[in-house]
């Protein structure tokens, strides 16, 4: 195969994903049905079936797809000479409100939409969350490091435990905002996190 059709059958499996996205974090996975991925991809069931040999490796490829596009939003966002501190700060208030985007991170999270619901269908999937979970919070991790050294955050007794849990945290005040239908679980969660990084910022809350 020629290198402009491996272009053109590459562009076409990233527009099924691309698409495909906003329907999983709309109805999930489990109960998406296939015929309705097709109609917003604008493509017959056999195209389908040419770049995914189911509907489980579309879900993993689905999953990968998103935690490199949330990997680059990261890069994007933590570009910049800010303290350690500032810099996640930033992060978990676009877990509240995004002002580049209709809907914040936490809504769009597909970590947060699937992960109960496929943990115990899909090891595959599961798998490739995990990976994706466990790298977020290393380079949380990084961040507080950064922040013990340029003294925007009090020293922990242990950056690796204090990335997790407010990690964890996060997570669940995701959820409890999706079954509130209200965001003051988040808005608690980020003075929760300042709280717990010492900072001498004001909160974005009021």
């Amino acid at each position: 195969m020629s290198t402009p059709q491996m272009k053109k059958s590459d562009a076409k499996r990233l527009h099924i994903l691309d698409q495909s996205l906003e329907l999983v974090l709309t109805k999930g996975f489990v109960g998406l049905g296939l015929q309705e991925i097709l109609k917003k991809c604008g493509i017959p069931k056999g195209s389908f079936y040419h770049y995914f040999d189911s509907k489980e490796e579309f879900g993993c490829e689905l999953v990968k797809h998103y935690i490199l596009n949330y990997q680059n939003r990261l890069n994007v966002l933590w570009d910049n000479p800010q303290s350690g501190n500032a810099n996640l700060l930033a992060y978990f208030q676009k877990w509240i409100i995004d002002p580049d985007h209709s809907s914040s991170w936490a809504d769009r999270c597909l970590i947060v939409k699937l992960a109960a619901e496929v943990a115990d269908l899909s090891e595959d999937m599961r798998l490739i969350m995990e990976q994706g979970t466990k790298r977020l919070t290393a380079r949380i991790v990084e961040l507080i490091e950064q922040g013990i050294e340029d003294q925007s955050i009090q020293p922990q007794a242990n950056a690796i435990v204090t990335a997790q849990t407010i990690y964890q945290m996060w997570l669940g005040a995701a959820l409890l905002s999706k079954l509130y239908q209200d965001k003051t679980p988040l808005h608690q969660a980020l003075i929760a996190t300042e709280f717990m990084l010492n900072s001498n910022q004001t909160s974005a809350v009021g």
